[in-house]
């Protein structure tokens, strides 16, 4: 474990690596390190899987919305100050499918309020802003290592940070808590959020080849971009100047211009054997979450929600088949 979390901190660029159970886990386990609880609130996007909303939920916090850009996808940074209140602790930016988040002005906003960041970067191994890699922008950025990220331990998750009492503090915290001056005592309530040493070694074994399985992700989307880049009505993923997008998931949105909805394409990719997803459902969207955003307005996510669809992109694909995937995009549309 200690090998995986030195090996992974330094690929992300940070000091420091903690790793736990998951992804979900590692939001957590940051939140509660920075001692995030009943009676905050932390500023997330609309547009993000659930566990960005629910990680938040555990601490006993209230998680505040905000829409997208759309350019990007990610969070509107223009729209969180008319958020920020005196309950707000913490900013979550989520790096939307491996493209990063414009940090500098939100970290200066975070550093004028005097909130934390903690950056939800389960999509984003190997990101880079600004020439920088995420690792350490902000107090602690957590990873994923569910069984389609770019690096993979089956399940499993990393804060990274370059604060040592961060990690000192979430390290005590995944492990029940345990104190260290006598054993089976415990002053504060921690958590079993432990990663096994099993785990950490296949999670070694695939940090080893960090740059090359990212390098497989940035080199398929560069195929499918070439392939897709003139046909009608479909938007391709973004990738800013100043940032390394390394397309986690190699996502489209299928406007009118295309001719057919995003639904019916997706239907006739299933019928020549190709799977694809729909993107997120934003929060406010969500039956558990719905009523408390009742009347708030967020366009942006609506729309990357209803038109947005991921084309197969694992690191395995080789050219042929994206060749294939690309023709059969067009096909449709000719159909």
């Amino acid at each position: 474990i200690g090998e995986f979390e030195r090996a992974f901190a330094t690929e992300t660029g940070a000091k420091y690596g903690v790793a736990c159970a998951n992804g979900t886990v590692a939001l957590h386990l940051a939140l509660a390190a920075l001692g995030i609880g009943p009676g905050d609130e932390v500023i997330i996007p609309t547009f993000t899987m659930i566990a960005t909303a629910n990680a938040v939920a555990y601490t006993g916090a209230t998680p505040v919305l905000v829409d997208s850009e759309p350019a990007t996808w990610n969070i509107d940074v223009t729209k969180i100050t008319a958020k920020i209140t005196k309950r707000t602790k913490a900013i979550m930016p989520v790096h939307t499918y491996g493209h990063p988040v414009d940090m500098e002005p939100l970290l200066a906003l975070a550093r004028a309020r005097g909130v934390y960041v903690v950056q939800d970067s389960a999509e984003a191994h190997g990101a880079e802003y600004n020439g920088k890699k995420i690792g350490a922008l902000g107090d602690a950025s957590c990873y994923s290592f569910y069984g389609n990220k770019i690096i993979t331990t089956g399940e499993g998750g990393m804060i990274t940070t370059d604060n040592e009492e961060i990690a000192r503090i979430a390290r005590n915290l995944r492990d029940h808590a345990f104190s260290e001056e006598r054993h089976f005592w415990h002053k504060y309530v921690g958590f079993n959020y432990r990663m096994t040493n099993l785990q950490a070694a296949v999670g070694l074994a695939q940090t080893e080849r960090f740059v090359p399985l990212v390098d497989a992700r940035r080199t398929n989307a560069a195929r499918y971009s070439a392939r897709l880049a003139e046909i009608p009505g479909l938007r391709l993923p973004p990738e800013a100047p100043n940032v390394k997008n390394v397309f986690w998931m190699y996502g489209i949105l299928v406007e009118d211009a295309f001719g057919i909805s995003r639904d019916e394409l997706r239907d006739r990719l299933a019928r020549r054997g190709i799977e694809t997803r729909t993107f997120f459902i934003p929060i406010h969207l969500q039956p558990t979450y719905h009523a408390k955003f009742t009347g708030e307005k967020f366009p942006v996510a609506e729309n990357l929600c209803r038109r947005g669809m991921y084309l197969p992109s694992g690191a395995g694909l080789v050219d042929d088949d994206i060749a294939y995937i690309a023709k059969s995009v067009a096909d449709a549309r000719t159909a």
